[in-house]
């Protein structure tokens, strides 16, 4: 007589540091980015970050350039735009929050401001970033323009541009000291553009390394 051996079954352990609703904003970017692919034109993922990311790639000048009013009226609309699709996001998950609309630079910025908004923004910021994608994309099918949109939401990306802002004031200044270059931690395209704008301002130079979601900057010596 044979014994039929059983394997135990081992069940998942739940995932504690994700939720719900990043999965979900995360799923969405995924469906919503796929249905646009075949209306824009393919884009390599490492150009388009290099020049959101201000890391020494010039803009494309084949387009002539629109007038300051008219460049200006165009980030308004894409904040009026983003507004409409976050106002409806909102009203879908059932949260309070208010919205401001700015242009900073050569961007629209619009802010979700509201008493408790941490859902919206994830641990370490993933929950923003996939939804500040979700809010260009949706800016692309209004107007067929790609926009460089920054959402924030409960001061989040201000508070954490201060931080990087004295993180890289504090390397620049170990690099000069020391001679020596300095790589620090994995960084979102926002906050390495943040790092690489403070080393610049601080007379030094940096660069970025590594491939998506572990891109890093390193801090070089003169």
């Amino acid at each position: 007589m044979t014994e039929e051996q059983t394997q135990p079954v081992t069940e998942p352990e739940p995932d504690e540091e994700g939720s719900v609703l990043a999965d979900d904003v995360a799923d969405q970017v995924d469906d919503e980015a796929s249905d646009d692919v075949d209306a824009e034109e393919p884009v390599d993922e490492d150009d388009a970050e290099e020049a959101d990311d201000a890391e020494g790639d010039e803009a494309d000048d084949e387009a002539p350039a629109p007038s300051p009013g008219d460049r200006l009226k165009q980030l308004e609309q894409e904040g009026d735009i983003a507004a409409d699709y976050l106002e409806e996001l909102l009203d879908i998950a059932d949260l309070d929050g208010d919205l401001d609309m700015d242009v900073e630079g050569d961007r629209a910025a619009v802010s979700i401001v509201g008493a408790d908004l941490s859902q919206l923004v994830g641990a370490t910021g993933e929950v923003l970033d996939a939804l500040q994608e979700l809010t260009r994309l949706a800016v692309y099918r209004e107007t067929g323009e790609r926009s460089r949109l920054m959402l924030d939401v409960s001061g989040y990306r201000a508070d954490r541009r201060r931080e990087l802002v004295a993180l890289a004031e504090e390397t620049a200044a170990q690099v000069k000291e020391t001679g020596e270059a300095v790589s620090l931690k994995a960084m979102s395209p926002f906050e390495r553009k943040v790092v690489h704008d403070a080393v610049a301002a601080a007379g030094l130079s940096s660069e970025s390394e590594g491939v998506e979601p572990r891109r890093y900057v390193v801090v070089l010596p003169r």
